[in-house]
């Protein structure tokens, strides 16, 4: 397989989705380099809460909630940008893989019975040919055994773009675009939502108020990147 591998590589060269680096034969849509040196969150569980977590807080029941990496800078746009516009989603599966990796020594896939990636507005999947989220839940899944299901809700409403509002405009902007459609079918579960990124997290707890209506449901959170500063805080 190397060997094909780099003959491959030799006349269709693949590069790093985050410094654009030439890739090794070994290596998998990321130079070990940018691996080792993206900047994690550290997730402790336990009795510390940090500030995405706390996002949730009196909302929905959530369980726990972290991000793998701060988003900061050109490099980590440069990777959410490739993964949701730019044709690699498999870059999302490497990085949701890796996280999953990282995680076995703590508490955070504990009691989790399936993965529900946050839906894509049909026009957008159209246009875009897939849903990144999709790829992020595959990612755990692969390295966790935990299944994926993608029909308990739908996005019914293709809201405006959140990129250029503020915090308020966001709330605003997506309410009412989820629509559960299969309760049942995690009634009296621990589900994990996943997304790519999490900036003041309205999107995500749109959709999370949602799933949160089907009876004894509990709710863990991840994404990829967060886009806010990281502060610890205990239970008040």
């Amino acid at each position: 397989m190397s060997l094909l591998r780099a003959f491959s590589d030799f006349f269709f060269p693949r590069y790093c989705c985050m410094c654009e680096r030439r890739l090794a034969v070994a290596e998998e849509e990321f130079c070990s380099k940018c691996l080792r040196t993206l900047n994690r969150i550290e997730y402790e569980g336990g009795e510390v809460h940090g500030v995405i977590e706390r996002l949730f807080w009196g909302r929905i029941p959530i369980v726990r909630a972290t991000s793998m990496f701060q988003y900061e800078g050109e490099q980590t746009r440069r990777i959410l940008h490739n993964i949701k516009y730019f044709d690699r989603p498999e870059a999302a599966v490497v990085l949701a893989r890796v996280f999953a990796l990282e995680q076995a020594g703590t508490d955070f896939f504990d009691g989790i019975d399936m993965i529900i990636p946050l839906p894509l507005a049909k026009q957008k999947r159209r246009k875009r040919g897939y849903n990144q989220c999709d790829y992020i839940a595959r990612g755990l899944s692969l390295q966790t055994g935990i299944p994926v299901v993608d029909d308990v809700a739908i996005r019914a409403v293709n809201n405006p773009t959140q990129t250029h509002l503020d915090h308020e405009q966001r709330k605003e902007n997506v309410k009412g675009i989820f629509q559960l459609v299969n309760p049942g079918k995690i009634a009296d579960r621990h589900v994990l939502i996943v997304d790519d990124v999490i900036t003041t997290g309205s999107t995500l707890l749109s959709f999370a108020e949602e799933i949160a209506k089907a009876p004894g449901v509990s709710i863990s959170v991840f994404s990829l990147a967060f886009a806010g500063q990281m502060v610890k805080a205990a239970l008040p």
